[in-house]
């Protein structure tokens, strides 16, 4: 009896190890055919719908989404939707879309567009545009080993953007760089703050990134992991202390943000079978 009492307390604990260490996305719906490509999504200021945008090649727009998968209103950019890899937003509710897709590392035309918060009950909007390169880029492309220069992540935080680079170098792909520019449209030199590997796989890129209300957490996004940063001091978000969640299956995963402080959306691309999904992610 007591062998057989150890060895249900040892399936118990290893129970108890897999759903601390495996994460489960809790799927809230699939997502219209019009988004067969999402590549962003974010909740924003005094707003219930979640608003997503496709990937480069796509219609240039916007989709303001319930929690059910539906679309309740699209809002036409006027800007060529080259390579639209992330979605963010400030305290005003202002939207902001990541033109910074570089899958060639070859860009000289990085952009993030800005959408003022009272444009968004129209159906057709210009943007602003803020524009940037890295400062450490000095090739279009650099060699092979310097193709550091992609990225599908930022978020914005007290009148900065926080860009995360995604890498091209084989073996080093999970290796994020993060850059820091004003919020403000103009043109600048993107300042290098920090960098973390997360794995050498293609699993591994780095694909969205949040941070929460607050400021006191931020998730950076891969098809196999979410990490979840804090006590960090100032903007240094990548020396704080991390928390790596697993995720129980891999997909195109490519957009997150935060729902509450201990909770994000999630949305993966259609590949194959899978994706083209709405989740909810537990980060406690």
């Amino acid at each position: 009896m007591k062998k057989i009492t150890i060895f249900f307390s040892f399936l118990f604990f290893l129970s108890c190890q897999k759903e601390e260490n495996f994460g489960k996305l809790t799927l809230l719906a699939s997502l219209p055919s019009e988004l067969n490509e999402v590549s962003g999504n974010e909740k924003i200021a005094n707003s219930r719908l979640i608003w997503m945008h496709n990937d480069g090649g796509n219609e240039s727009k916007i989709f303001g989404i319930s929690e059910k998968g539906t679309i309740v209103k699209e809002v036409t950019i006027n800007a060529d939707n080259q390579d639209w890899e992330d979605i963010t937003s400030d305290e005003s509710g202002n939207v902001y879309i990541g033109d910074f897709g570089n899958n060639r590392n070859n860009r000289k035309d990085l952009r993030i567009l800005k959408v003022s918060n009272k444009f968004l009950i129209k159906n057709e909007v210009t943007p602003e545009i803020i524009e940037f390169e890295y400062e450490n880029q000095q090739a279009f492309p650099p060699d092979k080993k310097q193709l550091f220069f992609d990225a599908e992540a930022f978020f914005y935080f007290k009148n900065y953007f926080y860009i995360f680079t995604k890498t091209k170098v084989k073996n080093q792909y999970g290796k994020t760089f993060m850059y820091k520019i004003p919020s403000k449209p103009g043109k600048y030199k993107a300042k290098l703050l920090g960098e973390f590997y997360n794995g050498d796989s293609s699993y591994s890129w780095i694909t969205a990134a949040d941070i929460s209300d607050d400021g006191t957490k931020v998730v950076l996004l891969s098809e196999k992991n979410v990490m979840v940063f804090t006590d960090f001091k100032g903007d240094a978000f990548l020396s704080g202390n991390v928390k790596t969640m697993l995720f129980k299956h891999v997909s195109q995963k490519e957009g997150i943000c935060f729902k509450d402080n201990n909770t994000v959306i999630i949305t993966d691309e259609k590949s194959g079978f899978r994706g083209r999904n709405l989740y909810q992610f537990s980060i406690k």
